[in-house]
């Protein structure tokens, strides 16, 4: 009797421990700034206070929101950053139930910056002219892809018939371009101030141009995941929130552009414009504007790059970035 007593309390101290272990979210990032997944293990846990206790993050890189979603759909990621066309396919392709989280960033929006597509000077002078060029971009079903495809289209060009698109890395997009690998390459922010010394090299348009203001990556689970470890999610946004408004704050900015700086593997200077204005819009309370993600889809329906819309405030929960923002409280400056 003794001995099968102590048995039981051994399972049940184990059980505490296991139940006691943080949530691991693997989540999907593409670049960063904009993608949050590889700054927060480096963010300090004054800022992020529920980290390691309710949950930890594994970043999983993964070239954009079309082959992540295909990850979130094996199993492979518990979080995936996902683009407004992308929430579309999974809901009306993958028949996968998603739930919409929370906000990563957007672009285009008035007062923010944003990024655009370049080419060399000389050769391309206009859009038509990209008839039977190389497009590159960094994923298909991406934002990326969709702005690229929008514009193109909007000047009669269409994919496989009139011009080729080419996947490449962020990283790879301006060296691509300078090398004639590609014809059109999307440049983002970090890239820019490199790119405008370059004499040999013009911006053609802005993703802007093409979108308008895009809810350009959102914070996506699939439906059953969310609701089981919601608990664990609001912390996780809490945190986020926290982190935004931390490196966008006097006292913050510098080491979190430090942190960005080791992260992406870029000189210091060269990050400097990240998480103010001159970046892509972090909304202050992570959370999803529902009618812009809605506008999003909608455009991309009427130019055929999807073939059926959603109704998206069906898709995400707000009661998650509401409830942790709550917690945090108003902005102070």
């Amino acid at each position: 009797m003794k001995k099968l007593l102590l048995v039981l309390v051994a399972a049940l101290l184990a059980a505490g421990a296991a139940q006691a272990e943080p949530l691991k979210l693997r989540i999907h990032w593409a670049t960063t700034p904009g993608h949050w997944a590889p700054l927060i293990a480096k963010f300090p846990n004054s800022v992020q206070i529920h980290y390691g206790k309710s949950y930890v993050v594994e970043p999983i890189f993964i070239a954009g929101s079309g082959p992540a979603l295909q990850a979130l759909a094996a199993g492979e990621l518990e979080l995936a950053g996902l683009s407004p066309q992308s929430i579309a396919i999974a809901i009306n392709e993958a028949n996968l139930p998603v739930s919409v989280i929370g906000q990563q960033f957007a672009t285009d929006v008035p007062g923010w910056a944003g990024s655009s597509f370049w080419v060399r000077k000389g050769e391309i002078a206009k859009v038509e002219d990209l008839k039977g060029k190389l497009i590159g971009v960094n994923a298909r079903g991406s934002t990326i892809d969709a702005a690229a495809r929008t514009m193109l289209m909007k000047h009669g060009l269409e994919d496989v018939r009139d011009y080729q698109i080419v996947e490449l890395r962020f990283p790879a997009q301006l060296a691509a371009l300078k090398s004639r690998r590609v014809d059109l390459a999307i440049l983002l922010r970090q890239w820019e101030g490199e790119a405008k010394k370059d004499p040999t090299i013009t911006p053609l348009f802005s993703m802007g141009d093409a979108l308008g203001p895009s809810e350009t990556i959102t914070w996506v689970g699939k439906a059953d995941f969310v609701a089981k470890n919601r608990a664990a999610l609001v912390d996780f946004i809490e945190d986020n929130i926290r982190a935004r408004r931390w490196a966008a704050s006097k006292e913050g900015h510098p080491e979190a552009v430090k942190i960005a700086s080791e992260v992406t593997k870029r000189p210091v200077e060269q990050m400097e414009y990240a998480f103010t204005r001159e970046d892509n819009f972090y909304e202050p309370n992570a959370t999803v504007n529902v009618e812009r993600l809605q506008k999003n889809i909608d455009d991309l329906l009427k130019i055929k790059l999807l073939e059926k819309s959603i109704d998206a405030k069906k898709h995400v929960d707000l009661s998650i970035a509401k409830e942790a923002a709550a917690r945090v409280g108003p902005m102070t400056n």
